[in-house]
């Protein structure tokens, strides 16, 4: 009984001390870990209506992207941009350029929601940590804890949402010539639980979680910190009121995009190849072992680098890039943007007070 009161008043007394640092930490401007249900319903529904929005932007893209990761070597169809995207209007029309966007919209809204709500709250209670050890009520974030923050948000909202990205991948490879379709979202989840079990819907995860660290995490790291440097020093006239124009913020978030998608692209590829084994009936689309047009099967996301170099060359992990790179930039950029714009629209204070 004593140690039990002993616990009970030491309780007490750290919940008193939590409150009494969370309220000297709200008057300078530093809300705790934790808010209103109304700011957290408008800061998800900003990072969905972000992620929409840029993801129909760049569809056409976006598929051609994925089907030059995974396309059979030995029966090249799509070669280049201009070429993929010309083949792709010649023999599927308006509705192939979009293949796979209403599943994309119904992955990346919520994906989008979640990534940017966890980011907020990942940052503010990073910070809130961060100055209660340090002592220093006026820290701030380093680039290293924003990209820590960036990268817990990735990997939070890439997991909850995982099997829509691998129905994804599947509905945006397949054509009209393939020799049975998914018919949807729903059907596409149901064939492959009943085929190849609950796993299947997780398969590329690894390579994802680990690709969601340079990628998410730079993105966030480079886009904060471009936007605090230029507040700070204002050059060029970029600033005006202590705010940065809509061509700015789309700047950096097109510089943020860039170089995070280039640090973590062999993995997405990798990602991309692993989605697709045990789907026998992709075997004349996706990649063939150097000898035959039979599907690869990949043992994990090691052997699945080792067989792609092995039998395609390094160049393998980059197929693709250059759709990627064109729509990656403007893809950010309006997320990033259009985030902002829908957050002021709501009136969503998110911003981490000095």
């Amino acid at each position: 009984m004593a140690s039990e009161d002993v616990k009970t008043s030491e309780s007490a007394v750290s919940t008193i001390v939590n409150l009494a640092e969370e309220a000297k930490l709200a008057r300078e401007g530093v809300k705790a870990p934790g808010t209103a249900l109304l700011n957290i319903c408008k800061s998800l529904f900003a990072g969905g209506v972000a992620g929409g929005v840029s993801r129909t932007a760049v569809a056409p893209l976006e598929r051609l992207k994925i089907l030059l990761q995974v396309q059979n070597p030995h029966s090249i169809k799509y070669n280049g941009t201009i070429q993929g995207l010309k083949y792709i209007w010649r023999t599927e029309g308006l509705r192939g350029m979009f293949k796979g966007n209403g599943t994309n919209c119904a992955r990346i809204v919520p994906n989008s929601a979640v990534k940017f709500f966890s980011y907020e709250e990942a940052s503010k209670g990073i910070l809130w940590f961060y100055r209660r050890q340090t002592g220093n009520d006026d820290a701030q974030l380093t680039p290293l804890l924003r990209l820590g923050a960036g990268a817990c948000a990735g990997i939070i909202a890439m997991s909850a949402t995982y099997p829509m990205d691998m129905v994804r991948g599947r509905l945006t490879v397949q054509t009209d010539k393939s020799p049975r379709q998914y018919r949807g979202i729903a059907h596409a989840l149901s064939t492959i639980l009943k085929e190849e079990g609950p796993r299947a819907l997780y398969k590329g995860w690894l390579p994802s979680v680990i690709g969601v660290i340079p990628y998410v995490g730079l993105n966030f790291a480079v886009y904060e910190s471009l936007k605090d440097w230029l507040l700070k020093t204002k050059p060029f006239g970029l600033v005006e009121d202590n705010e940065l124009g809509v061509a700015t913020r789309l700047a950096c978030g097109a510089a943020a995009g860039t170089f995070g998608q280039t640090v973590a692209y062999p993995l997405d590829v990798i990602r991309r190849r692993m989605q697709m084994v045990g789907w026998k009936d992709a075997a004349s689309v996706v990649t063939g072992d150097g000898r035959g047009k039979t599907a690869l099967e990949y043992t994990g996301m090691v052997d699945a680098f080792r067989k792609t170099v092995r039998h395609e060359g390094f160049g393998a992990l980059y197929k693709g890039l250059v759709p990627n790179s064109v729509k990656v930039v403007p893809s950010i950029a309006i997320a990033f943007v259009t985030y902002e714009m829908v957050k002021d629209v709501l009136r969503v204070e998110t911003r981490i007070s000095d």
